[in-house]
């Protein structure tokens, strides 16, 4: 099936599209505070950005969370497996690419000491189970316990 807009206006509404503050993030965002968990937004920490520039940081509890869209990102879901019809070479190279940075991301999040949570566009659609992985992943709310010092 061929696109239904023309190339300009195609790439008109592509440019549109947000890599941060996504409707799916604003809402985590909201889910954790209303918890009572304080982040860091887009990858800042203390000592600079983390790689992948992860949407939420809990910089105490050394975790990230990243909010991801299942098209973009290529989710098992319905909304990640559809292929564009209209140049379906480009849009698999591109998709392709981001499941691989994704992947290096992660990688070098846990070489350095970190956590992460990927939480899927499409597990919004069930908060109260979305609100049990993320407590279940952060731990309690509040100040993070860190282990005292041995000397």
């Amino acid at each position: 099936m061929a696109d239904t807009v023309s190339a300009e206006q195609r790439s008109r509404n592509m440019s549109r599209i947000r890599s941060k503050n996504t409707k799916p993030e604003l809402k985590v965002r909201q889910l954790l505070h209303r918890a009572g968990y304080r982040f860091r937004l887009h990858g800042a920490a203390r000592g600079g950005a983390l790689p992948g520039k992860p949407d939420l940081v809990f910089a105490g509890r050394r975790k990230v969370i990243f909010v991801n869209g299942c098209f973009w990102h290529t989710h098992s879901c319905p909304a990640g497996t559809h292929a564009p019809a209209t140049n379906p070479e480009f849009w698999a190279a591109k998709r392709a690419r981001t499941v691989a940075r994704d992947a290096a991301a992660l990688q070098a999040l846990r070489t350095a000491g970190w956590e992460a949570l990927v939480v899927w566009e499409c597990e919004l659609r069930n908060t109260s189970a979305l609100e049990y992985e993320l407590i279940a992943f952060l731990g309690p709310p509040g100040k993070p316990v860190s282990a005292p010092d041995e000397a």
